[in-house]
């Protein structure tokens, strides 16, 4: 009797080991999507107003996203007391899957070996994220460091302290930036006006204005205050001790480069686009006496997803068939197929952009006996050329 309550006591607990393991490994391979995608769905279905009952949502798959890195250019311009914010994206030059931390589902049924490695591609991925390109500043202007524990710096006069808060650029001094997340305006400037006459090809009006500001920072003391957010350097070249008359050799700016950004000149695409859109955001105002203000300008280095999805819906009789051909059979379901490019901000991904594609364009073809309304051969006329040189 105690054989058989034992063998029954050891059945029972291999059942219940047995049935705890199977909800593990059921609930491990349980399609989810991660938090980050399912609130992007969530906010596109309320943003567009797809709530509706006969409506289905589908798509928003991992396999199908694509990751970019690109640079998005943030302007608030105050023009006769109205504020006009603005918002630029540069191209992303390649897509591809990447598998970012955020597209992690959180499942506490995974073992702890797996979450070594998903700690591992968390902090490997946090090591990647996006930076600027390196660019030069040059004085006179002030410059605010922030998120700078780890900046490397080699300047004429090295500050004191470990970590660096504050650079005050001198005038003609250029100073290299590198690895920064972003760069963005501290305090608002007002610009005068009437622009100059533009060039077709060259960014002149732009180029007009930072002069402008630089004399302004040289004559008046107003220097420009900029914040960068986690370099890794910040270097500038050291003096020659022969020549020591305001340092003109080393430092000095190209004539037709953009102030304060050394690296940059009039040629370049981004000032060229970015001098059309203010000539049309200030429109006559711009020939005329007066000024705007820069409340804000930001230069941020983004992460951003593209992924597809569907909406589906029951058709009907409804006006979105007009036109459609009488003899081709109505599907049961309507679809249309959209696009969303989303920006990652931490553990969230932020909708830029939705729009609606059209994957593969259909071409009617059509039978001969159709176009001939379904006539025999016997039937059909038929016309003979008539032959050359006869009467």
């Amino acid at each position: 009797m105690a054989v058989n309550a034992y063998n029954f006591a050891l059945f029972l607990a291999l059942t219940i080991q047995f049935t705890a393991s199977m909800a593990s490994i059921s609930t491990t391979h349980v399609h989810r999507h991660p938090k980050a995608i399912s609130d992007l769905k969530e906010i596109i279905v309320r943003g567009l107003g797809f709530q509706s009952d006969d409506l289905k949502i589908t798509g928003f798959e991992l396999k199908d996203a694509l990751v970019g890195r690109s640079i998005v250019y943030e302007i608030d311009l105050e023009i006769d007391n109205k504020i006009l914010p603005l918002q630029l994206l540069d191209n992303v030059n390649q897509w591809q899957h990447e598998d970012l931390p955020i597209f992690q589902v959180d499942d506490h049924a995974r073992n702890m070996s797996y979450e070594n490695v998903l700690v591992t591609k968390k902090e490997k991925s946090a090591k990647e994220s996006p930076v600027l390109a390196p660019f030069e500043l040059a004085g006179p202007m002030e410059l605010w460091i922030q998120d700078a524990k780890n900046m490397n710096h080699s300047l004429p006069h090295d500050a004191d302290g470990s970590e660096l808060r504050k650079v005050i650029i001198a005038d003609e001094a250029v100073v290299t930036v590198t690895g920064a997340k972003s760069i963005s305006l501290l305090r608002p400037i007002e610009l005068s006006l009437p622009l100059t006459k533009a060039q077709n090809g060259f960014a002149s009006r732009i180029l007009s204005l930072a002069d402008r500001l630089r004399h302004a920072a040289r004559t008046k003391g107003q220097l420009p205050s900029l914040c960068i957010v986690s370099p890794t350097s910040l270097t500038s070249p050291t003096p020659s001790a022969s020549n020591d008359k305001r340092k003109l050799n080393w430092l000095v700016n190209g004539p037709n480069t953009f102030w304060p950004v050394k690296s940059l000149n009039g040629s370049n695409t981004n000032l060229i686009g970015l001098e059309k859109l203010l000539s049309s955001v200030l429109g006559p105002k711009a020939s005329k006496d007066g000024s705007f203000k820069l409340l804000k300008v930001d230069v941020s280095a983004h992460t951003f997803v593209k992924m597809g999805f569907q909406v589906e819906k029951l058709t009907g009789n409804g006006p979105e068939w007009l036109g459609y051909p009488k003899w081709r059979t109505k599907p049961a379901v309507m679809r249309r197929h959209f696009e969303v490019l989303a920006k990652v901000e931490g553990d969230k991904i932020v909708p830029e952009r939705v729009v609606q594609v059209v994957p593969v364009r259909v071409k009617d073809t059509m039978a001969s006996s159709v176009i001939t309304g379904n006539i025999s051969s016997s039937n059909a006329y038929s016309m003979q050329p008539p032959r050359p040189f006869t009467l």
